[in-house]
């Protein structure tokens, strides 16, 4: 069974004042790929289990060959990398739709694990996911 995720990309939508609910899908799933590149394994473990299957797929399906993460990873560069992968360059239509997502990813999870998703992230991802629109 597949959730219906239409509420979640109309948060994202709305909240990053994008045009349609194919560019929030398009934005959640690059942002959630970065995501799920930048999380240690036990915190993306936990956040895909929290997460409806569609978004925990996307957290958990990009491959790199040889990773090793940036635990210094500014969020400018984080925002480029998910700009990129959702085929846009413009890195303040990149910031809101990373905090729109974020936002919208939080209505899945307790408290406990966002403190946990924090923790694993850089000190400036950690300020951009405790960022509200």
């Amino acid at each position: 069974m597949t959730a219906d995720l239409t509420p979640f990309y109309d948060d994202v939508r709305n909240a990053g004042s994008m045009r349609s609910p194919a560019h929030a899908e398009r934005w959640t799933q690059a942002t959630l790929q970065m995501l799920g590149v930048n999380l240690d394994r036990k915190s993306k473990k936990a956040l895909a289990n929290a997460l409806p299957k569609p978004l925990a797929d996307d957290l958990t399906s990009v491959f790199w060959l040889l990773h090793f993460r940036d635990k210094n990873l500014s969020a400018v560069d984080f925002q480029h990398r998910v700009a990129r992968r959702a085929g846009a360059s413009d890195k303040h239509r990149a910031r809101l739709a990373v905090i729109a997502v974020f936002t919208s990813l939080k209505q899945y999870i307790d408290d406990d694990l966002d403190h946990q998703i924090a923790e694993a992230l850089s000190p400036e991802l950690r300020a951009l996911w405790a960022t509200q629109p």
